[in-house]
């Protein structure tokens, strides 16, 4: 499994604050926090290469907010095991043939003796080279890492200013 991808709330300002109104910041963090769980899977997702069925892309979610204060995060992540060789790309091994054979016909168009032809000579390619890292996680998060810590500061910022009236 693909460990989950996290945005996670350690502002200082935040720290001061919770015990004063721990409430008050939760309210205004916890959306802040969905809201960047949000952009990071479209991002995830849009960088998530499909074989034309969709399972891994459809796979990738955001997962429930945890709320251990003073950190709150969120976790955007899948539980399909083949999202990790996708993610980091695989040593040289021999891949099973027919998901290969459902791919060829999906992507290519290519049925029956071809179509196994085909799948065939993937599979040993597999064998010899591995497969290439696609870093979807990776680069999603570097994508939208700053619009994130922005909309995780704007939230802290509202905190902060209900918790201090």
């Amino acid at each position: 499994m693909i460990e989950p991808t996290l945005i996670s709330t350690n502002f200082p300002v935040i720290d001061a604050r919770l015990s004063a109104a721990p409430d008050i910041l939760l309210e205004e963090m916890v959306p802040g926090v969905v809201e960047g769980q949000l952009l990071l899977e479209r991002e995830i997702r849009e960088r998530t290469p499909t074989s034309g069925a969709g399972t891994l892309r459809d796979s990738i979610g955001a997962l429930p907010v945890v709320v251990a204060q003073p950190v709150i995060t969120g976790d955007v992540g899948t539980s399909l095991s083949y999202a990790q060789p996708v993610e980091l790309g695989s040593r040289p091994h021999m891949p099973p043939v027919e998901p290969l054979v459902d791919w060829v016909r999906r992507k290519l168009g290519k049925r029956g003796k071809e179509g196994r032809g085909i799948a065939f000579a993937i599979a040993r390619k597999i064998a010899k080279e591995g497969t290439p890292a696609v870093h979807m996680f990776e680069e999603g998060l570097k994508a939208t890492q700053a619009q994130i810590q922005q909309l995780l500061a704007e939230a802290a910022a509202r905190g902060v200013v209900r918790a201090g009236q």
